[in-house]
């Protein structure tokens, strides 16, 4: 047995073999990894709107300006919460983050997470990371989670159509 260990030890052809399994292995990996293309906007002056409509919205939510948030949601919201289920309903959302939200919880972008879509003929699609801090629970770990807005336009009226909350 000692004969087999030494001889596989100080092969060079082996140590070659296991070189050669190792490149191809981290070149398949990241090709594996490479799949999914960098994001790139496609609109370069939608994605600012968009970005500027994300942010408005949540500064109101932040600040609880609830005529702000209600002007920039729809009458025909769908609001889709992995936890809470769908809400249809925007006098109740809205009543809803008044008393769970206002004062408690403030939201902030990932930084570099957005990503807008434009969809013809409607308007445009926005996802993006963001994370909740709720200041009843100031040491509780906030964790990234993944939103999807559909934002409907009518000339230079921009309304919130539809909501997914991930959590």
């Amino acid at each position: 047995m000692d004969f087999f260990t030494k001889l596989f030890k100080d092969s060079i052809a082996i140590k070659i073999l296991i070189s050669i399994i190792t490149f191809l292995f981290s070149i398949m990996s990241e090709a594996q990894v490479n799949e999914i293309p960098k994001y790139k906007p496609v609109d370069k002056e939608l994605h600012a709107t968009v970005a500027k409509l994300d942010s408005l919205y949540f500064d109101a939510y932040n600040k609880c300006d609830m005529k702000t948030q209600a002007n920039l949601y729809s009458e025909n919201l769908e609001f889709f919460h992995d936890k809470g289920g769908l809400a249809t309903s925007k006098k109740d959302i809205l009543k809803s983050i008044e008393e769970n939200i206002c004062g408690k919880v403030t939201r902030t972008l990932v930084k570099g997470s957005l990503e807008v879509y434009p969809i013809h003929n409607y308007g445009a699609i926005l996802m993006g990371y963001h994370k909740f801090h709720n200041k009843l629970e100031p040491n509780a770990k906030s964790i990234p989670s993944k939103f999807i807005v559909v934002w409907k336009q009518n000339k230079d009226n921009w309304k919130i159509t539809k909501v997914i909350s991930l959590h």
